[in-house]
């Protein structure tokens, strides 16, 4: 992609209205224009790391064993009176009377759904397990939407749904449910921490959400500070194992890590002082165990081996696809503009070229961004007329990890610059020896 024919409004000015960091970048950066309070159109660089996102939540939801799908985003209202939330749910959600005086709604979440889809198809127990995801935007009636898509009224959701026959199987699918996020947010560069939280409209009683550290976090957060040591890396676990699930949900939620709702002051102060912390948390994911409550009033149940018609137990789980990119931003930024990591990054390198025009350096820089796109990378080109100042400014803004700047100087000697946009750090190589040592920073991502 060339800069000249893309589409990247970047603002030098940063919006009044901006008040945290990821709003003030997004806008800046030209990812995301406001259409209504809490209603943002994606714009093309932030709609290229939202499909990033999202991809990397498909992979590690399909490589756990789950199956996408895709509901709509209005439901029947009747589907939610059969589960007795239509009226509980609150003014958050948005409820729509059709053009045959059908009262639908704004889907905020999907239980209702899913179970009719279940209910209308599945009626053993040997078609269990079974959980059934999808990634679709929401929308929630927020009373006062703002910072961004950090808390906006439309978004977009992966919200998945696990049928199983009993309890115990129902736990293991959430500590799969667990193991697989904690995959997903590391790949994506972040420490989303679980923490003991409060199960809200969804119901029940076992929950944990997955909170981001962050200074501009809605949520309070009290934890021991030996919980941010626990990585899940690169070890190999197998999802169909009840045992090694286990294993990983015991070691990540044994230590103290609870946010405000169900923050149990005598707990947190038998930890030792100077391992205690309070902190603000941003929200990314959350996951469910409520047993029967939507499979009995919906009438969502199978046939046991004792030939015995018993409801399914389920659970849901959502991660934040949309919030996921502020809470990133807030995580990794400077004074300059955003700071991506590589997993996650819209371009995988940013070419700067010094001398639009100049034959030579215009040849270098064809030549790399033809060398890196062959290799299977995202490259975008700055081919601009514009200054150096100004080309370097976009680049720091929009946060591309790594750089390649080209210039007859440095061509003279048979040299390009590579420069690390987190640590600043730049070194003269050979073009060549540039895009070899880009393709080995992203050969396992």
């Amino acid at each position: 992609m060339r800069l000249s024919r893309y589409f990247l409004p970047v603002l030098k000015e940063t919006p009044a209205d901006a008040q945290i960091a990821s709003h003030r970048l997004m806008l800046r950066a030209g990812m995301i224009r406001q259409a209504s309070a809490g209603i943002y159109s994606w714009l093309p660089l932030g709609y290229k790391v939202l499909r990033r996102l999202e991809q990397i939540v498909h992979e590690e939801q399909q490589r756990a064993g789950h199956i996408p799908m895709l509901m709509p985003t209005l439901q029947s209202a009747d589907l939610w009176r059969e589960s007795g939330r239509y009226d509980d749910y609150g003014e958050e959600m948005l409820r729509i009377t059709d053009r045959h005086n059908r009262d639908m709604l704004y889907g905020p979440t999907n239980e209702e759904l899913i179970t009719d889809i279940f209910r209308s198809y599945v009626s053993s127990y040997k078609s269990l397990p079974l959980t059934l995801y999808h990634i679709q935007w929401k929308f929630r009636d927020e009373i006062r939407p703002r910072f961004g898509v950090m808390r906006g009224r439309e978004f977009l959701m992966k919200d998945g749904y696990n049928f199983d026959l009993t309890k115990e199987d129902a736990l293991h699918a959430y500590n799969r449910h667990l193991v697989s996020y904690l995959r997903t947010y590391e790949r994506m560069g972040l420490q989303a921490i679980p923490m003991r939280a409060d199960s809200g409209p969804i119901g029940g009683d076992d929950t944990h959400e997955f909170l981001v550290l962050a200074e501009t976090g809605e949520s309070e957060v009290f934890y021991d500070s030996a919980v941010t040591d626990i990585k899940l890396g690169s070890r190999d676990i197998d999802y169909d194992s009840v045992d090694q699930c286990k294993a990983v949900m015991e070691e990540f939620t044994a230590l103290y890590a609870r946010t405000d709702e169900t923050h149990d002051e005598a707990a947190f102060n038998a930890i030792s002082e100077d391992r205690r912390r309070v902190a603000r948390g941003i929200e990314v994911g959350q996951i469910f165990y409520f047993g029967t409550k939507y499979s009995e009033p919906m009438g969502a149940t199978v046939v046991n081996d004792k030939g015995e018609q018993v409801p399914v137990h389920m659970g849901s789980h959502g991660i934040g696809v949309s919030r996921l990119i502020g809470a990133l931003i807030e995580a990794n930024h400077d004074d300059n503009g955003i700071i991506w990591p590589e997993g996650v990054t819209p371009y995988h390198c940013g070419i700067v070229n010094l001398k639009q025009g100049d034959a030579e350096a215009d040849a270098a820089c064809d030549g790399l961004y033809k060398a890196l796109t062959d290799a299977g990378l995202d490259p975008l080109y700055d081919d601009r007329d514009e200054r150096a100042g100004a080309k370097f400014a976009t680049m720091d803004l929009i946060g591309l990890p790594w750089r390649i700047t080209v210039g007859p100087r440095g061509l003279k000697n048979g040299v390009v610059e590579l420069t690390s946009r987190r640590t600043g750090e730049s070194e003269e190589l050979s073009p060549e020896i540039a895009v070899s040592r880009i393709k080995d920073i992203y050969k396992d991502i």
